[in-house]
């Protein structure tokens, strides 16, 4: 009998989709089920593997569900407009599914956590393992300066490559909350440019690079008159996230439905 877990990538063709066909077609626990593309995407109809730099994995790049083996969990890398399809149409389906793509508005998120009362779902701005720990010593830096957040200046730098379509990252957006969450700034402060007065209480400052290849960075900044504390952590490979998105899938594969963070992927959810 086959007891591999069976996954299909949803945005097989992109950067990060490629990346996790071929990690899934390594792991001997896994099976690729399905590598899922709109069907004017230049990889269409071709074989996944071979698409992602593998060896060929005799599974065509596809429209979503079909000529696929029965899918246990979904992983999604896509774009906001196809996430929120994929997600809906995996409710419809009662698959688990796994959301990597950020610069969602507020409505799909809304969305997303419509279809977490129906199925389980692993949502995160970013599946990368160290960025998620990295965003638990934020939180405890947070707490750690939480009885005077007007005295302690945080500013958060986040790099990527050229291509990202979205800023800032949605990663350095949810340091933002977590902090904020703990904190209580009510300021989010996107840049800086002209005569803008002094750096007011109760502000986060967010700044954007784009920059080449770069697969992802963020430096969150605490600092206090006299000293300071800076949280960095970067990645040097896309396999990063696919490895964490890998986890995801392996975790909300026995989950009852719900929105789960990697936080609980980790065991570190408080």
């Amino acid at each position: 009998m086959n007891s591999k877990l069976r996954i299909a990538v949803h945005g097989a063709g992109g950067r990060m989709g490629c990346r996790v066909v071929d990690l899934v077609l390594r792991d001997s626990s896994l099976s690729l089920a399905g590598a899922w593309e709109q069907a004017a995407h230049p990889a269409f109809g071709a074989d996944s593997g071979t698409t992602a730099g593998s060896a060929a994995s005799g599974v065509a790049i596809s429209l979503p569900w079909q000529g696929s083996t029965p899918s246990q969990v979904v992983i999604d890398f896509s774009v906001p407009e196809a996430a929120i399809a994929i997600v809906e149409s995996c409710r419809e389906h009662k698959v688990p599914v796994v959301v990597a793509t950020t610069g969602f508005d507020d409505q799909q998120k809304e969305r997303i956590r419509a279809a977490g009362q129906v199925i389980p779902i692993v949502w995160a701005p970013s599946m990368s393992l160290a960025v998620n720990i990295t965003m638990k010593l934020a939180e405890i830096a947070a707490r750690a300066w939480g009885q005077q957040p007007q005295q302690v200046d945080v500013e958060i730098l986040e790099r990527h490559h050229r291509f990202k379509e979205d800023a800032p990252s949605g990663t350095a957006l949810r340091f933002g909350e977590i902090i904020a969450d703990v904190m209580g700034q009510t300021i989010h402060r996107h840049g800086r440019e002209g005569r803008v007065g002094q750096r007011p209480g109760h502000e986060i400052g967010y700044h954007a690079i784009r920059v080449a290849d770069n697969p992802g960075e963020h430096t969150i900044i605490f600092a206090v008159p006299g000293e300071t504390v800076e949280l960095t952590v970067r990645s040097s490979s896309r396999d990063a996230y696919a490895e964490g998105a890998i986890a995801a899938a392996k975790y909300v594969a026995q989950q009852t439905p719900g929105i789960y963070s990697m936080w609980d992927v980790l065991g570190m959810a408080s």
